[in-house]
């Protein structure tokens, strides 16, 4: 058997042989056909928006509009999105004055390259376009107190703005249930200590958290919280497959169209667990796969799979590193993996520290199996952050028969392993 994996923007060959794989967990998504363009569908979606007046109708005497955009780490498709929803603004509202805000959360900041890239040179050069900075106390807005108990603050663009409008995308995603919608506002454009009230260890803990769960998960509360509390008035969200292509699109009122757009996604995507003592995957792909930070989310989809004990061969490119900071030095503070989580654990709401949740949630994948890691980054950063580094396939199946102790043993894989909810 011969199944492509994505890396990078390659795709590296995984040959073997056909007795060994227990499983291919793939979402439908990739056999789904919208029977019309990419364009198409975000016309027909902006046409019918979700429990909402049209976008038109809403920038009509709209003077200050802010379009909340995703940064450099999300494939939203913003060449085709952004152009979408400048139009329908300016039919409603010529005089408007857009401002474009890049939702980094608590990433770092996005290049003008990658805006340029992102866009496309004519929307990079001729709007007006913000990159958020969560720590820029003099940009934030306090809205007043998460349910979690922590202090909202949102960037002012958004928070003052007379219409607020969103773009982004819908996949499962590992604690939040599914990206998309709400996340745009939190933790996109509001102040780090909001995103570290949201992710504190107690809420990343909580078995409702978890990839394809909304209700009663309270990191979704709280986003939905924020959102409304911002005054996020319209969407425009899309589903996208392994090509990036647009399949499905929504907009609309944030939560509404929201939902709706996860319901067609969570009927493409649930795959039932083959269990097994090695699970192979990926993280998709560029963009989501340029650091360590960031595959910790398509592990976690091995980690539904995979037997205790077992080994995970995760392929992520990695070429930027680890990808944060304060997620290395949360686990490099100790070779123990059990002390780590423990004093993460010990943590209360107003003690989150940045970054602990995605520590929290690889080490509480360490706990469950050994992680050989397939990427271009440096041997001794893998090591450090307790994997197994490896830079080809042949070597990677090789180093996981080496940890189980036998060879031959079966294997599951997971082509994608953000885009597939293993329940």
């Amino acid at each position: 058997m011969k199944i492509e994996l994505p890396y990078g923007r390659e795709k590296l060959a995984l040959e073997i042989e056909d007795a060994r794989v227990r499983g291919v967990l793939r979402s439908r998504i990739e056999e789904y056909d919208p029977g019309v363009g990419q364009e198409e569908l975000v016309r027909q979606a902006l046409q019918n928006p979700v429990a909402s007046a049209p976008l038109r109708a809403l920038a009509r005497g709209k003077k200050r509009v802010t379009v909340i955009a995703s940064d450099h780490t999300r494939p939203v498709p913003s060449r085709i999105l952004m152009p979408a929803l400048l139009s329908e603004i300016r039919r409603g509202n010529p005089e408007a004055e857009i401002t474009i805000l890049i939702a980094t959360g608590c990433h770092r900041s996005t290049t003008r390259e990658e805006l340029r890239e992102k866009f496309g040179d004519e929307i990079a050069q001729r709007e007006n376009i913000v990159v958020h900075d969560c720590d820029d106390a003099s940009v934030l807005t306090p809205l007043g107190t998460l349910p979690s108990g922590g202090e909202c603050r949102v960037n002012r663009l958004a928070a003052k703005a007379d219409l607020l409008v969103s773009e982004g995308f819908i996949e499962p995603h590992f604690f939040a249930g599914f990206s998309g919608g709400r996340k745009s506002v939190l933790p996109g454009v509001a102040a780090r200590e909001s995103v570290l009230a949201n992710h504190c260890a107690e809420f990343i803990a909580d078995p409702r958290a978890r990839a394809g769960s909304l209700n009663g998960n309270p990191i979704h509360r709280d986003m939905v919280w924020a959102a409304e509390k911002a005054g996020l008035r319209f969407i425009l969200n899309v589903v996208l497959n392994a090509q990036k292509h647009i399949i499905h699109a929504v907009a609309g009122d944030f939560v509404k169209a929201h939902e709706a757009g996860c319901r067609f996604l969570d009927g493409q995507c649930g795959a039932a667990p083959a269990p097994v003592d090695i699970v192979v995957t990926t993280n998709g792909g560029y963009p989501l796969d340029q650091n360590i930070y960031q595959a910790v989310k398509g592990m976690t989809a091995a980690e539904a799979t995979v037997n205790h004990g077992g080994v995970i061969v995760m392929l992520a490119k990695s070429n930027d590193g680890h990808g944060g900071e304060a997620f290395c030095r949360e686990l490099t503070a100790s070779d123990d993996p059990e002390r780590l989580m423990a004093g993460i654990l010990a943590r209360g709401r107003s003690e989150t520290k940045p970054d602990q949740w995605q520590a929290q949630i690889f080490l509480r994948v360490l706990k469950k199996a050994k992680i050989v890691y397939l990427s271009d980054a440096d041997d001794s950063l893998v090591r450090s952050l307790h994997m197994h580094p490896v830079h080809t396939l042949s070597e990677a199946m090789a180093r996981a028969d080496e940890l189980l102790g036998r060879k031959g043993a079966p294997v599951t894989v997971i082509p994608d392993g953000v885009s597939v909810i293993v329940r």
